[in-house]
């Protein structure tokens, strides 16, 4: 079993890092379901100057057929400029970097941001791809390969870990 923190406390390290980067070109962009969850906290502490936004990257997953990802309705929600903005992209947990290239690849459909920063609560560090998180607040070594997923439960944020059978 996993030691990892609790949400709140890994979403307020995850805050306190942001807030030393905002400058006025930042928004934030959330990767739902996850990130959604986490811009929901720090919005009501960073407050309502900064754009904010989410953004679903299904439609360019190369691994649907093994992720188990479903492919719905479009759910990204970016109703501002991102055209030479800083966009700090946000993640519960960073796995394999696959969720994140398919973010970005859909975040360009809707301009060229000047940077892209990526901000997650929990870096498994099993990337398989040339992308890193820019900050984590937690870094879970010797990962066994678990699910693992930020969710709210009846207002209340936690993760959920699962077995994958193999």
């Amino acid at each position: 079993m996993h030691n990892i923190p609790t949400p709140y406390d890994l979403i307020e390290k995850l805050q306190d890092k942001i807030q030393s980067c905002i400058d006025e070109s930042t928004c934030l962009v959330g990767i739902p379901s996850g990130g959604h969850l986490i811009i929901n906290e720090i919005s009501k502490k960073l407050g309502k100057n900064l754009n904010y936004g989410l953004i679903d990257g299904s439609f360019y997953r190369d691994d649907l057929d093994i992720s188990g990802v479903n492919i719905k309705e479009k759910t990204s929600s970016i109703n501002f400029d991102i055209e030479n903005k800083k966009v700090i992209l946000i993640d519960d947990v960073f796995y394999t970097g696959r969720t994140t290239r398919a973010a970005i690849n859909e975040l360009f459909d809707y301009g060229r941001p000047k940077e892209i920063l990526l901000f997650v609560l929990v870096d498994r560090m099993q990337n398989e791809l040339p992308i890193k998180p820019s900050f984590s607040a937690y870094e879970l070594k010797n990962d066994n390969g678990d699910y693992i997923n930020l969710i709210d439960k009846n207002g209340i944020l936690s993760f959920e870990v699962k077995k994958i059978e193999k």
